[in-house]
């Protein structure tokens, strides 16, 4: 079955934005570079928040279990944004929740300063969830204006939308892997109160900037546009969205507690400066890994050389990824077992095994991306790019609670073990995407 691409012009019905109601932009590629700077400046304060509260909780002594419910909200928090984004960015314009996706954010970092030392646990996690929750809306509100953009903006032509799509994708955690360095430079320089303020002051005036100058070529405001549904009509769409879910479970599962916590374990010896030289290495790794994850999601297209290729071929070669990426968490559990106790060399081993998991993965995701605006119906792009995204943020959630759980279970063995799992129903998904 071929992709299916709709024809523009459509109009808009439950919600969608119609492509016939878009203004000309004078220069789409203007429009797209906007877009694009907007998304880098959230992304980078993104990723350095994410990784000034994880380390900064478990310095005070925060259990896995407790740095999960820290991430919780934030995650639930984009499973209902994303499910109203394809309405709210129709009934206000795809520029408004752009701005309000970085307003929001500003508010959260400027929130987090106001946190008291002196507070228990409990009512530190409580505020601190709160916060994250507020990001976690900033974060689906700029991401579903950004990627629905791209749809809109990408002119006709062969391979396009891909490299578009891909561009953006990739330079956008490229930019996400600099923020978790930044973060934890921050935090072992500046501390924790000055980096969020620090962060919260660039991020204000990026937004005043964009307000500025974001040029003509997004879809303005209906106020006639109406909430209706939220499942795409298109199964492809749906059963993409379930491939995407377990997808980012598959790497939550030990990318937001359990590799972070293991690695401060081995590399810590529990003095501040210990910790301090941990919060590099480990920020620095996690930098790395994000950094070349977006690398191969920009190289993607040529990676799986979908330039001209139809569309049955493109799902083809994304099931095939999705496969090659089940065995590496199962073999690096094994590893891990097998050495019995940390070492350098595992360590080592450990780096290795998950920068592959990050090139197998990224490629994954990059033609995960590309199918759903390639799927989606133009007049309700938001809404079946809102329903991927709120797949997206339902399988963050249940990786970072599964990454608690299983690393306080478990270990790191378990932590890898059901991350492959996750891997592996990723894949069987993404098989009932080809017979949709």
């Amino acid at each position: 079955m071929g992709l299916r691409l709709p024809a523009r012009g459509h109009r808009p019905h439950g919600g969608g934005l119609a492509v016939t109601d878009v203004p000309a932009a004078p220069n789409p590629l203007r429009a797209y570079g906007a877009v694009t700077a907007a998304y880098w400046a959230f992304m980078l304060t993104d990723g350095a928040l994410r990784m000034l509260v994880l380390l900064h909780f478990n310095s005070l002594g925060f259990t896995p279990i407790q740095l999960a419910w820290l991430f919780l909200l934030y995650e639930v928090a984009g499973i209902v944004t994303n499910l109203y984004a394809g309405w709210l960015a129709a009934r206000f314009g795809l520029a408004s929740t752009l701005y309000a996706g970085l307003g929001l954010q500003i508010g959260a970092l400027a929130a987090l300063s106001a946190l008291d030392p002196g507070w228990g646990v409990a009512a530190s996690v409580a505020f601190v969830m709160s916060v994250q929750g507020v990001s976690g809306v900033a974060k689906d509100l700029a991401k579903m204006s950004s990627k629905s953009a791209v749809k809109l903006l990408a002119p006709d032509g062969e391979g396009t939308l891909f490299r578009w799509v891909a561009g953006l994708t990739g330079s956008k955690n490229a930019v996400k892997g600099l923020g978790f360095f930044l973060g934890a430079a921050l935090l072992a320089l500046a501390g924790f109160e000055a980096a969020v303020w620090g962060m919260a002051g660039v991020l204000l005036a990026i937004l005043i900037a964009v307000v500025l100058f974001l040029p003509e070529g997004l879809p303005a405001k209906d106020k006639g546009a109406r909430f209706a549904g939220w499942r795409s009509p298109d199964p492809r769409v749906n059963r993409l969205s379930l491939a995407r879910m377990f997808l980012f479970g598959a790497r939550d599962v030990w990318f937001v507690v359990g590799v972070p916590v293991y690695f401060q374990a081995v590399l810590s010896d529990g003095t501040p400066e210990g910790r301090r030289w941990a919060f590099f290495i480990i920020g620095g790794f996690l930098a790395l890994w994000i950094i070349g994850y977006g690398a191969v999601q920009a190289m993607a297209p040529r990676i799986l050389r979908a330039r001209g290729l139809p569309g049955r071929e493109v799902v083809d070669r994304a099931i095939c990824w999705a496969g090659l990426l089940v065995p590496i968490p199962f073999a690096l559990a094994a590893l891990v077992w097998l050495a019995g106790e940390p070492s350098a060399g595992l360590t080592a081993a450990l780096i290795g095994g998950l920068l592959l998991f990050g090139v197998v993965f990224a490629v994954n995701s990059s033609v995960h991306s590309y199918l759903i605006l390639a799927f989606g119906e133009a007049h309700r792009i938001t809404r079946d790019v809102g329903f991927y995204y709120m797949a997206n943020a339902a399988g963050r959630l249940v990786g970072t609670l599964l990454s608690g759980l299983s690393y306080q279970a478990g270990g790191l063995v378990l932590c890898l073990a059901t991350a492959g799992a996750m891997a592996g129903l990723s894949w069987l998904a993404a098989l009932r995407v080809r017979s949709a």
